[in-house]
């Protein structure tokens, strides 16, 4: 792709996803978005490859559906109540569907379906922006919307997303998948607390987003895109292949890893809010995420190949973007000390 074509289309992204967090009227929100959705839909056809192109034209359809579902529920609030402000969408009606758009842009279950298809058929790199940055937008309306919406919905659709993405993992095959239920599942924790807790939904947010990072980006590094393939990697990269390993258990939230942080203070708010068997469920779908993390670092260090490698064995890997994949590795695994001076800040 030309380079300044590149240049427009990663500024448009930015600045979709900034219109959006600037805005308080429902019209500006949309239009962010839809700039964000026009400015990524050239990145995920650039292979000109028929499953990029049907990637890409599953998610055009699903977020032109979200967002027309948004612009519905804001334009009932406003003639049913008057209101264009984002923090009035007071009609119980029009909040529940607005939620529902929002979820599905991001890909919260029961409107998940369209996530691990689209993921599977990018690369890695524009994968990494779908998984991360384009959470960004969706995310600051929920958040923003959140005082306005029953608890209940918020219940079911954490509840659903963390079961699904725990279940739906389990029997697949391929990294990007697996991380697409992975999402599902951060996505659902992070909803279930944002009503009680919304500082602690951000803290979520934004740990996911680097260790989801990292995970990308160590699989870009050693071009792996399933289980089979990362098998294989360790003759190659041991190294990096630790990475990949250590940062999916924080992934999956084992202690002492900084993963291990979010779901600690999550399940301890849904106690305090009298919430024990929810907080129970989640814990029991953390152990199913837990289950396909944990065969995941099985297959890439305790296997070992029944014969020689096929491919040439690099004696030096390039790396992109070594500084920050070190300073995001180190984040990701390294921050569950800090617990008490993250608990003061958003305190």
């Amino acid at each position: 792709m030309n380079p300044w074509v590149m240049f427009i289309l990663i500024a448009s992204l930015g600045l979709g996803t900034t219109m959006t967090f600037a805005s308080s009227h429902w019209l500006l929100a949309w239009m962010g978005l839809e700039v964000n959705t026009l400015a990524i839909i050239p990145l995920m056809a650039q292979q000109h490859h028929p499953r990029a192109v049907e990637a890409t034209t599953k998610y055009f359809l699903t977020q032109a559906a979200a967002a027309a579902l948004m612009l519905f529920a804001a334009t009932s609030n406003a003639w049913l109540t008057g209101e264009w402000h984002i923090q009035q969408l007071s009609h119980p009606l029009a909040a529940a569907v607005a939620i529902t758009s929002l979820a599905m842009k991001v890909g919260l279950a029961p409107t998940h379906l369209w996530l691990p298809e689209v993921l599977q058929g990018l690369d890695l790199t524009t994968g990494l922006i779908l998984s991360t940055w384009q959470k960004l937008a969706p995310m600051a309306l929920i958040y923003q919307l959140a005082p306005n919406v029953n608890s209940t919905i918020f219940l079911f659709i954490g509840l659903s997303s963390t079961l699904i993405g725990g279940w739906g993992g389990l029997n697949q095959t391929q990294l990007r998948k697996i991380l697409a239920y992975s999402s599902i599942a951060h996505m659902g924790w992070m909803i279930m607390v944002l009503k009680y807790y919304p500082e602690l939904m951000v803290l979520n947010l934004g740990l996911y987003i680097v260790m989801t990072s990292t995970v990308f980006m160590t699989l870009k590094v050693v071009s792996a895109t399933s289980i089979n393939a990362l098998s294989t990697v360790w003759t190659k990269a041991p190294s990096v292949l630790s990475i990949v390993m250590l940062t999916m258990l924080s992934l999956g939230g084992l202690p002492p890893l900084t993963g291990f942080m979010p779901k600690w203070m999550i399940l301890q708010e849904l106690t305090k809010q009298d919430l024990s068997l929810t907080a129970t469920t989640m814990a029991l779908a953390a152990l199913i995420s837990l289950f396909f993390y944990l065969r995941l670092c099985y297959s890439m260090t305790l296997t070992c190949s029944p014969n020689t490698t096929a491919s040439k064995s690099p004696w030096r890997l390039k790396a992109p973007m070594a500084g920050p994949l070190a300073f995001m590795t180190t984040t990701s695994l390294t921050m569950l000390p800090i617990t008490p001076a993250a608990i003061a800040l958003l305190t």
